[in-house]
């Protein structure tokens, strides 16, 4: 884990409390000038807008939704290729015109002040493209994950970000959601003692004829999509990252619906301190649980990954934290990091940590050898 990662953490984690996303505190300066004072108060409640790249389920059932909650951010305009969902759109958040972008004119947004932050919800094989071109523009931008295909894709991205001066983060929603949080501060600060164990699963049956089945345009299965997650929550649990990775393709039962992408797959991190992670993922069968098993009891989210009902359990009893709308805030924490000119804790850099697991766990699928994952 990088130096960066874990001052982000830490930070994040002190900081956030249950509201998570206050503004920062005043310095002794701000109290002694209150012109300063007065300006900082009127940039923190400015609102920043953002346009969805792609209005696809994920942009319509959740991230629309949550601009309607935030605090720091609004829906300010959206890049669609389809006409017909234009007028709901519009009249749902109140859209100009002038905001409404087909993916002919995207490179337009350069010049409409109103938009301050892309947010590209494209499939995965588009992610880079519309990433670097939205960097061009000179906005800032938020891409969902997974951040890339490859890992080259994602140094493309990132050194858009850079050329640019512009910000890039990535839709790791579940760095803001109360449950997880838990896992990371039961995790890290050894609550429990050390993890002897860790394991994560994400799986649910998958409609046929979505482009998630389909190679080109998703790099790969349910590993991409969901297993990802499963990673992530090793990770931040553990507060470490895999040096090592074994893995092994599930039986295809479906080759009709399997015939691009793998049905099901497992694999096996290896972490510094000879602790193994074992993950999951499928798009046939259900399941959705991330496990730490520690020296002096177990503690575990029973529904790790869903947009809400998540639960989970410790050895004192049940979790009982608050539902909460975790693109909201999200969306809120990114948007406050911005104008506050810091990056995000889901940065570019996490997000190209994550593909380089992505492509290793493949390689040794593919391959059946053991693959050591090389630090940067």
């Amino acid at each position: 884990m990088t130096k960066h990662y874990q001052s982000s953490r830490r930070r994040f984690l002190s900081n956030l409390g249950l509201a998570g996303l206050g503004l920062p505190l005043m310095t002794a300066k701000d109290f002694m000038h209150p012109f300063v004072s007065k300006q900082k108060n009127m940039q923190q409640s400015k609102k920043l807008g953002i346009a969805l790249v792609g209005l696809g389920g994920y942009a319509t059932g959740q991230l629309g939704p949550a601009l309607l909650e935030s605090e720091h951010c609004y829906l300010a305009g959206i890049v669609t290729g389809t006409p017909s969902k234009i007028p709901v759109w519009k009249e749902k958040y109140k859209l100009s015109e002038k905001n409404i972008y087909s993916y002919d004119t995207y490179d337009q947004i350069k010049n409409n002040p109103d938009i301050d932050i892309i947010y590209v919800v494209l499939p995965n094989n588009m992610h880079a493209e519309y990433t670097i071109r939205g960097f061009e523009a000179g906005k800032h931008v938020i891409c969902e994950k997974p951040m890339a295909i490859t890992v080259p894709d994602c140094d493309r991205m990132i050194a858009a970000s850079k050329k640019a001066n512009k910000f890039l983060s990535v839709g790791y929603r579940l760095h803001f959601e109360p449950y997880n949080l838990e896992m990371v501060k039961l995790g890290t600060s050894k609550e429990y003692g050390e993890i002897k164990k860790i394991s994560g699963g994400f799986g649910f049956k998958a409609t046929p004829n979505q482009w998630r089945l389909q190679q080109k345009y998703a790099g790969g299965g349910p590993l991409m999509d969901l297993g990802i997650y499963a990673i992530q929550g090793m990770c931040y649990t553990t507060g470490m990252e895999p040096i090592a990775v074994s893995a092994q393709e599930g039986k295809k039962t479906d080759l009709n619906r399997f015939s691009e992408v793998e049905q099901s797959l497992s694999w096996q991190f290896e972490f510094p301190n000879r602790l193994i992670g074992s993950g999951a993922a499928s798009y046939d069968d259900n399941m959705n649980f991330l496990k730490a098993e520690a020296a002096q009891g177990v503690f575990e989210l029973t529904t790790a990954y869903n947009y809400n009902g998540l639960s989970g359990y410790t050895p004192a009893g049940p979790m009982n934290f608050p539902q909460v709308n975790q693109q909201a805030r999200q969306l809120d924490a990114i948007a406050l990091s911005i104008k506050n000119n810091k990056p995000s804790i889901v940065p570019g850099e996490m997000g190209r940590r994550d593909v380089k697991y992505l492509q290793a766990i493949y390689e040794a699928m593919r391959t059946g050898k053991r693959i050591t994952i090389k630090a940067d």
